[in-house]
């Protein structure tokens, strides 16, 4: 009888086994705030890290990466860089944001001997994603480009990833180019817009996909109450938070910093942080448009798609999941 009562009483988390996932990452600030969220979470075991073309520099973002892992005691995690171009086109971030996703200023992380994989991401992820006896999540957070030149090379891949959770695309508001300087296109967001053509062959690949776009980051802002809380854990992981957000200290005064990557990573810890609905998305390749996401009224469900969010339900995952002590009511 204490046997079943002790069995009864085991935490949910402790009882599932936690979800495996690979992160595909360009390495800026807000992929920092995810990853820590990530390794910190019971639900989920990091086991591999990509780089994309994004934000950082790849071997900046890499060597950045990778001494992340080695505060989280997770130097079992191998990197992988892959291109550092789009499949089409030559989009880029504006300079002032990469200097600052390879700088990083201000932010501690230690050392480490380690250096990435040399196995370029695409074939790691070819190879990996492939493998239908081992399922994982993959949860990107740049441009498509790894996993489109993945599918590529293995289109079963596709197939066989058990989900692909991506940050991307506005569905019925406004791009986020004219920040970064780009008047023409208003309607596109940066991670599909520095490489359409991998977003369009990675929606019509057959992957499972759960797409969080700026509509549901949106209704998450980043702001001084959770910056505030975050400096109250005694957590390395968060300490990494309040320094990666002390980087961005003029967007979060300006209430335009939002929970981008974070809310995305937190859909996998929580299968019911967002709601979802099965629609059918293309990605426009045609300037002055070009990466922007449309619903087509008429085509197959391609993926799942979240439209709103709760943000007091991602403030305490978040922030619980780093260490937050919990205040009494």
């Amino acid at each position: 009888m204490l046997l079943l009562v002790a069995v009864m009483t085991t935490p949910a988390d402790a009882r599932q086994a936690p979800i495996s996932v690979i992160v595909d990452t360009d390495a800026g600030p807000d992929d920092f705030m995810a990853l820590a969220f990530l390794l910190s979470s019971a639900r989920t075991r990091v086991e591999a890290v990509t780089i994309t073309t994004g934000l950082a520099h790849a071997e900046a973002g890499a060597a950045n990466i990778l001494r992340l892992l080695e505060l989280a005691g997770r130097a079992d995690v191998p990197v992988h860089i892959g291109r550092t171009a789009p499949l089409s086109g030559n989009r880029s971030f504006p300079e002032d944001w990469r200097r600052l996703s390879d700088e990083l200023p201000g932010v501690e992380l230690p050392e480490t001997r380690r250096t990435a994989a040399s196995q370029p991401a695409p074939e790691f992820l070819a190879a990996r994603l492939g493998d239908a006896a081992r399922p994982v999540t993959v949860l990107a957070l740049g441009g498509l480009t790894n996993l489109a030149e993945a599918f590529r090379l293995n289109p079963a891949a596709a197939k066989t990833i058990d989900r692909l959770v991506i940050m991307g695309g506005a569905i019925k508001v406004p791009g986020n180019l004219e920040d970064g300087g780009v008047a023409d296109n208003t309607s596109a967001e940066w991670n599909f817009y520095i490489d359409p053509e991998a977003a369009r062959r990675v929606f019509v690949s057959g992957a499972s996909i759960r797409l969080v776009p700026l509509d549901a980051t949106q209704k998450v802002a980043i702001d001084r109450g959770l910056q505030r809380q975050l400096q109250t854990s005694q957590r390395p992981l968060a300490r990494v938070v309040t320094q990666v957000l002390a980087t961005v200290d003029d967007l979060i005064d300006q209430g335009t910093l939002f929970a981008w990557d974070p809310l995305a990573a937190t859909v996998i810890a929580d299968d019911e942080m967002l709601r979802f609905t099965r629609v059918s998305i293309e990605v426009r390749q045609e300037a002055p448009e070009e990466g922007r996401t449309v619903i087509a009224p008429r085509g197959p469900a391609n993926a799942e798609v979240a439209l709103d969010a709760n943000s007091r339900r991602f403030v305490d995952l978040f922030t619980r999941t780093l260490g937050v002590p919990v205040r009494p009511n």
